[in-house]
């Protein structure tokens, strides 16, 4: 089968062996996949790892094959992969053996994919395929940051810097559809308007003085996924007993905070990542309840997926980027 993959430090489309099902294991035939930043990122952690990886932690398809102990699935359903591995249900931190999916185990850039059954989840009939491929690991990412440990209520105010990326458009679409408001930042206007379309009440841009620009809003929540560039100045913002959840560093990883004002300020630091399998269910069946559409910017076939890679690179996308593996 055509798969995408890192081998001997160079990444490449070539052809790869089909791996055939154990008991527990379905073989899905994917239509499409879905590019996340942390796929950029995986050729530098496998230096010096010289054995193929098929990348990829997003995807949707077809069963094509069941074993023998397969459950509640059957050949022919279509269904989306969960690509946190190992997270069955809902808990502070995620369980020793808890993996993601697209290193070390092979991943979803690839005609088909063999996987444990408990790893799928059903598709919601309304999404597209490049829709379904791209919603499991941002949207469960945004599901737990905002509701699990942002706890965020209807009439909150959401502070969430970086308005484009994928994980911001459903925490855009999850918080106005339980009716809080949204207010977004980024260093572009085009998204800013986008994010705004999207259901955003307001944004304002990176450059703009936040404190002077946001005088008027009372924000109980900061969804932070940029790091050291945004951290300082969300804080700034957040109101007094507020909370800010980050799940991502896209910027520094390392940021200086004052300890004095955190305190005085009683406000809540908190940490997230991906999410529990309980979680991803109750994620999709908001999506199904509200009808929700993943925004996808653009779509690559599997041949050209190194365009791809250098278009999310540039950070020109709004929303997620779809993989057609199929081709």
């Amino acid at each position: 089968m055509k798969a995408f993959v890192h081998e001997n430090g160079k990444l490449q489309v070539t052809q790869t062996d089909e791996l055939q099902p154990k008991a527990n294991e379905v073989v899905v035939r994917l239509k499409m996949a879905g590019l996340n930043r942390r796929d950029l990122y995986i050729p530098e952690r496998r230096k010096g790892i010289n054995e193929p990886l098929i990348l990829g932690s997003d995807g949707a398809g077809v069963i094509e094959q069941v074993g023998q102990e397969v459950k509640n699935v059957a050949i022919g359903d279509e269904v989306i992969i969960n690509p946190a591995l190992r997270w069955y249900d809902n808990a502070d931190a995620p369980p020793k053996g808890f993996e993601i999916l697209g290193m070390p185990d092979h991943g979803t850039f690839a005609e088909k994919i063999t996987i444990d059954f408990q790893q799928i989840e059903k598709k919601p009939a309304h999404l597209t395929w490049e829709e379904a491929s791209v919603l499991a690991l941002s949207g469960v990412t945004a599901f737990r940051a905002l509701f699990t440990k942002g706890q965020v209520k209807a009439g909150d105010t959401v502070f969430i810097p970086g308005a484009g990326s994928g994980v911001a458009t459903y925490l855009i679409q999850f918080a106005k559809n339980i009716g809080a408001r949204v207010i977004v930042s980024s260093r572009s206007k085009e998204k800013l308007n986008k994010a705004q379309s999207l259901g955003a009440d307001r944004g304002v841009l990176h450059e703009d003085d936040w404190n002077q620009e946001l005088a008027d809003e009372q924000i109980d929540l900061v969804i932070d996924s940029v790091g050291r560039a945004t951290f300082q100045r969300s804080l700034d913002v957040l109101k007094k007993g507020g909370k800010i959840v980050v799940f991502g560093a896209t910027t520094e990883d390392t940021v200086q905070l004052d300890l004095r004002a955190f305190f005085y300020g009683q406000y809540q630091l908190l940490g997230s990542t991906m999410g529990s399998r309980q979680e991803l269910k109750a994620m999709l069946a908001h999506v199904e309840q509200y009808q929700m559409h993943p925004v996808v910017d653009s779509t690559f076939k599997l041949d050209d997926i190194q365009q791809a890679f250098h278009y999310l690179k540039e950070n020109s996308q709004f929303g997620k980027i779809a993989i057609d593996v199929s081709k």
